[in-house]
This record gives C-alpha cells, sequence and structure tokens, in this order.
C-alpha cells in the first residue's frame, strides 16, 4: 500500500463511481479498478458494494475512509512542510558566537537574513571558541563562529574577519603616547586576559612565551567590554582586536599597535564535514557570505577614492 492507492480509494468512495474517479484522477478506468482490488486483497477486506454501476461502502470501507483522510492529509502536511523548508520559508538554525563577535558583527547580518526569509528562527549561544567548536563538533550547534585555527579535518569554513590584536593602556600609561610597542616590553606589565574557553587565552600566554615571558594575568574574563573598563580604571593592560578598539574612547584608553610579534584574530563560520545540515542552516551561511563580499568590495572601493 501507498499514498497513491488511499488516494484513488478516497476519490471512488467521494463519487461513488470508478468511472467518475477515473476521470478527476485523469487515469483510466481498468486502472483504478485494479489498485482497489489490489488494495482489498492487501487488506483481506472488501471496502465497496458492488451493485452493478453503483458502489457504497463496507462497514471496513467506511473505517478505512475515516483513517485515509488523515493518513492523506498529514501526508500533504508534510510535503508542505518539506517544501517550505527547501524553498527555507521555515527553519531553525543554532548558532555558537563569542561575545566580542556577536555584538558588534552579527545583528545586522542576521537582521537582513531575516528580512528575506521571516519564519526562520535562531538559537543564538554565547561561548568563547573553544566551546562553540565543541559545540558544532558534538552537534548541539549546526553553525560556529570560532577564532582560527580550526579543526580541518572536521570543519568546512569561511574566513569573515582578518585583523591583529592591538594593545589598550590607560591614557597615563608609561606607552599611552608610543607609536607602536613590541610585544617583549610588556613583560613586567599586570594583564586583563579572555577566560581558558577563548582562544586568545592561549595564543596570547604562548605568544608571551616566545618572547621569553610568562604573562602576569590578573583578572580573566568572558567580556571584551569588562576589559577595556579595567583598563580605563588603570587596573592593568589589555589586548583586543582592531575592530572592537575602534569603538573605544580615546579619552579612556590609549590604543597601540602591538609589533614583533603581531598576534593574529582571524574570524571564520565553521560547521562539520560529516554532518546534515538544514536547508535554513546552508541559506544563512551562503548569506553571511555574500554579505561579507559586499563589505569587503564597499571597503576596497572606499579605499580607491
Amino acid at each position: 500500500m501507498d499514498i497513491r492507492h488511499l488516494t484513488y480509494f478516497l476519490e471512488v468512495a467521494r463519487l461513488k463511481s470508478f468511472t467518475k474517479a477515473a476521470q478527476s484522477l485523469y487515469i483510466s478506468q481498468p486502472t483504478i479498478s485494479k489498485m482497489i482490488k489490489n488494495l482489498e486483497e492487501e487488506l483481506g477486506i472488501e471496502l465497496f458494494y458492488r451493485r452493478g454501476r453503483q458502489i457504497e461502502l463496507t462497514d471496513a470501507g467506511q473505517s478505512m475512509y475515516v483513517q485515509a483522510q488523515e493518513i492523506t492529509k498529514s501526508f500533504q502536511n508534510l510535503t508542505s512542510e518539506l517544501n517550505d523548508l527547501m524553498d527555507v520559508k521555515k527553519g531553525h538554525v543554532r548558532i555558537g558566537l563569542p561575545p566580542m563577535i556577536g555584538s558588534g558583527f552579527f545583528p545586522k547580518v542576521i537582521g537582513d537574513f531575516r528580512d528575506k526569509y521571516p519564519n526562520v528562527t535562531f538559537q543564538l549561544v554565547e561561548h568563547g571558541s573553544v566551546k562553540v567548536q565543541e559545540g558544532v563538533e558534538d552537534g548541539s550547534l549546526d553553525i560556529g563562529v570560532v577564532v582560527l585555527p580550526a579543526k580541518e579535518e572536521i570543519f568546512h569554513s569561511f574566513t569573515i574577519v582578518k585583523e591583529d590584536l592591538t594593545l589598550i593602556v590607560h591614557p597615563s600609561h608609561r606607552f599611552a603616547d608610543a607609536d607602536e610597542i613590541e610585544l617583549r616590553q610588556l613583560s613586567e606589565e599586570p594583564f586583563i586576559f579572555f577566560r581558558e574557553d577563548f582562544v586568545l587565552h592561549e595564543r596570547i600566554i604562548t605568544a608571551c612565551l616566545k618572547a621569553g615571558f610568562q604573562p602576569n594575568v590578573i583578572y580573566e574574563t568572558s567580556q571584551w567590554d569588562f576589559i577595556s573598563e579595567m583598563v580605563s580604571a588603570n587596573l592593568g593592560i589589555g589586548l583586543l582586536p582592531e575592530r572592537i578598539c575602534r569603538d573605544l574612547d580615546p579619552e579612556r584608553v590609549r590604543i597601540i599597535p602591538l609589533v614583533r610579534p603581531a598576534i593574529p584574530w582571524h574570524v571564520a563560520v565553521i560547521w562539520r564535514k560529516d554532518r546534515y545540515l538544514s536547508f535554513a542552516a546552508r541559506a544563512w551561511i551562503d548569506h553571511t557570505k555574500s554579505y561579507i563580499w559586499s563589505e569587503n568590495s564597499k571597503t576596497e572601493g572606499n579605499a580607491a577614492e
């Protein structure tokens, strides 16, 4: 039995005629008669009383009619639902975002996407890159935004930001008026760090060790704005991405390029290579790629003017 058998049965029952049902379904009468006969043989019951050209449902046929209506309705709803999903009329996307990325960049991306696909919903989870990668890897997240590197053998990815970290200090700090600072010059400074679940935590420590010193970490946090506030209170120094530093008040903190070595902050969207990705999630990835391309084109155009 398949959905086609039920559709034919319902049409014969509705019209009480094999001939009229065949005409309605644009098939031959022998075809529909054979389908109904096969259905009766499969079920081991008679569905219709046949009296000449008149037919009526049997008791079993009446029960079949009620259930067949529900089944075909559910099938039609399923088909409609799948079509909506494939056309991205609806869906749900789970995205992991590090706090410093989510607040300044993705509201615009998601807002533009929602204008195009208003019935797609989002679950946004804020974690450091380490936990975001874990979430995408174990399937609790569909998509992640992380600081590179990511596990290339596990994830597809595309880069959305390529910047370096920048030093921020209090306006009264001895380095406040410097044009640039080498990392080794910070060996005696108190650092305000991101927590261990942020890739930058380990990256900065590794860079400091290569520069010949163990950083003196006095505070750890998950919030970049807390780092800037602590620096503005003259409680230590911080290292933040360039794009975040652009929004800081130069009267409260000084922003100084960090060199020799520069510490990269490259951000990418990731998703698993070996896991099914919903139509809505794929559409969001395509939309984000287009958005990045558009923004980069604007930046390059402005630079050329």
